[in-house]
């Protein structure tokens, strides 16, 4: 099962057939599943913990059997509080961060300075627009974001890598926004308290801890501004030489599967 970020639509995770990680599994013989947030209006009430306790936790009562949790970004430490709660076959984090307090001060910093800005008007719409983590976002490295539009710049317009560019670009500036309760634990609580790291973060009645009874495995990529390698949680990990959505959809995806797939073929643990 498939478990994506509450931030950018889902499509990430099966993009097109090219791409695609959702495709790559299924071709290593596995059944997949891919989780859909949903509308955010319909899930307004739901903190982070919430969506792992009212929607992904049942979901995952309903298989009737244990499923591999493969998480990416938020999804992987989403994935790992969910697995304190329900027995699994594996866990996989792509991306993932866990310790929030390995951030680097600037980006701490950064998104402070976002929510004290945004926080009057997501409380009052009940939600974050997408916009406004976008730009928290580029904040983290502003000099890249100016480097992939130079470089977009020097490709032919009418290929294939700027076909994928431009679909990227569109996936990463739309999506839900996400819910206010959602995002005042994300930037007060994950960030801002380090509450995962600290062992203080409470999912669905239980201190959610990254010390999992099921074999895990961490996928870090080298380059990732988002979810720097540092915040990873602790176990086996595997580092990536890519950015953070690069090692999905970039040429470092086939690392990233090969490492996949040795993982889940492995022998039972």
């Amino acid at each position: 099962m498939l478990v994506p970020s509450l931030i950018n639509p889902t499509r990430i995770l099966d993009l097109d057939d090219d791409v695609s990680l959702s495709a790559a599994i299924a071709r290593m013989g596995k059944r997949v599943l891919l989780v859909d947030w949903g509308e955010a209006n319909a899930r307004a009430e739901l903190s982070v913990a919430g969506h792992i306790e009212q929607l992904l936790l049942p979901l995952l009562r309903s298989m009737r059997e244990r499923v591999t949790l493969i998480g990416y970004c938020l999804g992987g430490t989403m994935a790992i509080a969910v697995a304190n709660l329900i027995e699994t076959q594996n866990v996989v984090t792509l991306a993932a961060p866990w310790d929030f307090g390995a951030y680097p001060v600037s980006s701490h910093q950064a998104l402070h300075n976002m929510w004290q800005h945004a926080e009057p008007a997501a409380r009052s719409l009940g939600a974050l627009p997408m916009e406004v983590l976008q730009a928290a976002f580029w904040s983290l490295d502003p000099q890249r974001t100016v480097r992939k539009f130079a470089e977009f710049g020097r490709l032919d317009p009418t290929g294939a890598d700027a076909r994928r560019f431009i679909e990227l670009e569109e996936w990463a500036n739309e999506g839900e926004p996400l819910p206010y309760p959602a995002a005042k634990e994300l930037v007060e609580d994950l960030f801002g308290k380090n509450l995962p790291a600290s062992g203080d973060w409470s999912v669905g009645g239980q201190t959610a801890t990254d010390q999992l009874a099921a074999p895990a495995l961490h996928l870090t990529a080298e380059r990732d501004h988002i979810a720097p390698p540092q915040t990873v949680a602790s176990g086996d990990v595997i580092a990536i030489p890519s950015g953070h959505v690069g090692m999905i959809v970039g040429s470092a995806r086939k690392r990233l599967h090969d490492a996949l797939a040795a993982f889940l073929d492995a022998p039972c643990r």
